[in-house]
């Protein structure tokens, strides 16, 4: 062990005459274990809502989006298969939607009514059915009598239906008869009620088979657009520019950063400031590490001029002094990570444990449309608040530090 460490490590110890020092030592230690622990934990939550808000806006809503300004897209299944060959694809799926009014009892819901083939995602959500046969062999069942149709939660619940009950459907399109225009409705089945609560953007949708959709809204031959799918979301602007290039205008390629991007940048701005505001914490406590650090000079001055005379340099003082706020800063930040980590990992099971022992409601599953309290920890976001901590604990050290290597011995000792 170095000299300068021998020292810094006895001046942090506590004697009878010293023990004021020691406790203010200990007070900022645990300022900044607070204040890292509250920053891992916070940049978990934030992080967790952000990924839980990301898969609720993106459950059913595509990647990318592939549409024509002109209108529909005739050879929608070469551009389709063009689409597979690109690199992090995992699903394309063509589709044919129009904005439609459901009827049922005297009640009345807008929807967009989406007809989508058999392989489409939506399928691989939880339904209310009353048969036992996967919902998409119920869509596409030739023998029913009247043809079937998804509803979501919240538009089964506007109309007042239950599976099994029947719907009208009215789009925005007319049919000439010798009486005048008359507008186009359809009945339909209604199969299966969507239990997902994965984004709030799906209870806008019914879906419908592909061709009943083709034959239903006049669209035989062509498609209202293409939905992309990736392997991850972040590489969807990626596949965007490259449909792009292969599609210009009148082609119109959006990835899911071009139509909800702004709502998720308003998440990150949020964890920027929430970032900010705790750091503040962690300033207050490098604060204290330096209030500590001038007490510690002011107490030690006799012994900085003893180390002097005997031939201690100015940056051996200074290098003590360092050591110590960098070990008040090291203590401090290990144990903050430590809880940090531990309480942002076991978040869930805590709010869980609260709600039951004291009988309140911290967190409404309902409200959020998620299963679990969010909480994700990026081992990134727990190294920069470490470093970030350690920085402003050793920056706090400088002027004490400072101050006690520029002590002139003679004056220290003259009135002793």
């Amino acid at each position: 062990m170095t000299f300068e460490w021998f020292v810094s490590l006895r001046y942090l110890r506590a004697k009878r005459k010293q023990t004021f020092i020691s406790v203010i030592s200990f007070i900022s230690i645990a300022g900044v274990a607070l204040g890292v622990a509250a920053l891992i934990l916070v940049m978990s939550v934030m992080t967790g809502f952000h990924d839980g808000v990301r898969q609720q806006i993106l459950g059913n809503v595509p990647h990318v989006l592939v549409q024509n300004y002109t209108g529909g897209i005739k050879d929608y299944e070469a551009v389709a298969e063009k689409a597979r060959t690109l690199p992090h694809v995992v699903g394309v799926a063509p589709y044919v939607a129009r904005e439609a009014m459901i009827l049922s009892q005297g009640n009345v819901a807008a929807a967009n009514v989406k007809g989508v083939l058999s392989d489409h995602k939506i399928f691989g959500q939880s339904f209310l059915t009353v048969d036992k046969k996967p919902v998409v062999d119920l869509l596409y069942d030739k023998k029913a009598s009247l043809p079937g149709i998804v509803l979501a939660m919240p538009t089964a619940t506007n109309l007042g239906v239950a599976v099994g009950d029947k719907v009208n459907v009215i789009p925005p399109m007319f049919t000439i008869t010798p009486f005048g225009m008359i507008p186009k409705m359809k009945p339909f089945r209604v199969i299966a009620i969507s239990e997902s609560q994965s984004s709030f953007v799906d209870s806008y949708y019914a879906y419908i088979g592909f061709s009943q959709a083709q034959d239903f809204f006049d669209s035989k031959g062509e498609a209202s657009g293409i939905e992309v799918n990736v392997d991850d979301f972040d590489s969807s602007l990626t596949v965007a520019d490259a449909l792009r290039n292969e599609y210009p205008f009148p082609f119109s390629v959006r990835a899911w950063q071009d139509l909800f991007g702004s709502f998720l940048a308003a998440l990150k701005l949020e964890k920027l400031g929430l970032f900010i505001v705790l750091g503040i914490i962690v300033l207050v406590a490098a604060f204290n590490i330096a209030t500590t650090l001038i007490m510690v000079v002011m107490e030690k001055h006799k012994d900085i001029a003893i180390l002097r005379s005997m031939g201690a340099t100015s940056r051996s003082v200074m290098k003590i002094f360092v050591l110590e706020g960098f070990i008040i800063g090291t203590l401090g930040t290990a144990i903050g990570t430590t809880f940090g980590v531990l309480l942002a990992t076991n978040a869930d099971g805590l709010i869980k444990w609260l709600e039951r022992t004291f009988n309140i409601k911290i967190f409404d599953r309902a409200v959020y449309g998620m299963d679990h309290f969010p909480s994700v920890t990026q081992p990134e976001d727990v190294v920069i608040i470490a470093v970030v901590a350690m920085i402003i604990s050793l920056l706090a050290t400088l002027y004490p530090a400072w101050r006690a290597a520029k002590m002139d011995p003679a004056e220290a000792l003259r009135y002793e």
